[in-house]
């Protein structure tokens, strides 16, 4: 495993191979290495923030931020991770999208067209509550097809 991979906040594979199927570990926005849970874009690195939708408008990015944010930085962790077991996110072949507010889906939706030019198939959840904590609001995990000898 590389830091490319989004680290695994408790005792389990950030991915596992099974032939040409890669299963992902479902990504929530906690960076353990900072030891921080993404609250919104001031958690981003600043490259990151635009990209991800802030405006610099206090009273969109206030509203919008913690799952723009969120979203963004869940993403960016798939596409790497999926990028260390040898794909891209073209590869990606299914998601699950957990949300502690199904409201929050259309910036979720927003952001995600960012990522994939087409969207994999797809299943969104609510949950009553994500790990680690309460200001979790979202968790993605994944499945992608990439061909052992790709890698």
């Amino acid at each position: 495993m590389t830091a490319e991979v989004a680290l695994p906040l408790a005792r389990y594979a950030p991915f596992r191979r099974a032939g040409d199927l890669v299963l992902f570990a479902g990504i929530v926005a906690a960076d353990p290495t900072r030891g921080i849970v993404i609250k919104g874009y001031a958690d981003l690195p600043p490259d990151m923030r635009k990209r991800a939708g802030e405006t610099g408008e206090m009273s969109v990015d206030t509203k919008d931020g913690p799952i723009a944010a969120q979203s963004w930085y869940i993403l960016e962790q798939l596409r790497r991770t999926v990028a260390t077991a040898g794909g891209t996110l073209s590869d990606v072949v299914k998601l699950t999208q957990y949300f502690r507010d199904l409201r929050d889906f259309p910036a979720y939706n927003r952001i995600r067209s960012q990522f994939f030019a087409e969207p994999p198939a797809s299943t969104v959840v609510r949950v009553l509550e994500l790990l680690p904590t309460p200001d979790s609001l979202l968790e993605v995990d994944a499945i992608a097809h990439i061909p052992e000898k790709k890698r």
